[in-house]
């Protein structure tokens, strides 16, 4: 099953107030883990850059200037994700922003029926608890040292290996299953024995005969 860890960091906290994206990260999972494939990309907001937000993830005005807008990167974008399931911490958040993108375009919403949000995983799994990407990297012992300021593709790859524990964790030997398989794959086709015969010879089955001829009333032959 492939599903995609999806975060993006924006200007502010809401698109009609006329907030865009300025980065986006994917991870392609399959089977709940990371097969290293991403896409990642900043994007020229053409607007300013609030301090708040800059103080979030350290994106400025001068740093966007010369990135592309989305226009520029929508097709590979959604090419990426293509018909995935789209794995968001908060997603109504990442996906009201994304429409918002996809809607200046004229390209349809993407649906919030495709999400996997794992905020709501976390809180009912661990009722009362923080639910925030840094808690859960923390209670799953997940190295997020790297994280000192928010970024998209960070944060997506830190929320794949924490959707895979919420999702019960890597099974026992699934790395080597996936090993054995590659390893099939690399090697081609195996030559292919043919088939044994198994049927008796007529000695074996005159020696069956006469076994059976010295039974009283043998079921073989009612």
């Amino acid at each position: 099953m492939r599903e995609i860890a999806l975060d993006t960091e924006t200007t502010g906290l809401d698109p009609a107030s006329g907030h865009r994206v300025v980065e986006i990260g994917c991870v392609e999972m399959y089977n709940h883990v990371s097969t290293g494939k991403t896409f990642h990309t900043y994007l020229n907001p053409e607007r300013d850059m609030p301090e708040e937000a800059r103080a979030v993830h350290g994106l400025d005005e001068a740093f966007l200037s010369d990135k592309p807008v989305f226009a520029e990167v929508v097709s590979g974008f959604l090419e990426f994700i293509g018909d995935a399931p789209l794995v968001i911490h908060n997603a109504e958040f990442d996906m009201r922003f994304i429409n918002a993108e996809l809607g200046r375009l004229g390209f349809p919403a993407l649906p919030m029926s495709r999400t996997v949000d794992t905020v709501q995983m976390a809180r009912r799994k661990f009722p009362g608890a923080q639910a925030n990407l840094d808690a859960l990297c923390r209670r799953f012992e997940i190295d997020n040292s790297n994280r000192t300021l928010h970024g998209a593709l960070l944060d997506a790859d830190l929320l794949s290996l924490v959707y895979l524990e919420l999702c019960g964790g890597r099974q026992p030997g699934l790395e080597l299953a996936a090993d054995a398989v590659r390893k099939e794959e690399a090697e081609g086709p195996r030559d292919v024995r043919p088939p044994r015969p198994h049927a008796p010879s007529a000695e074996e089955e005159a020696a069956h005969e006469a076994f059976i001829g010295r039974l009283t009333d043998p079921v073989w032959r009612a």
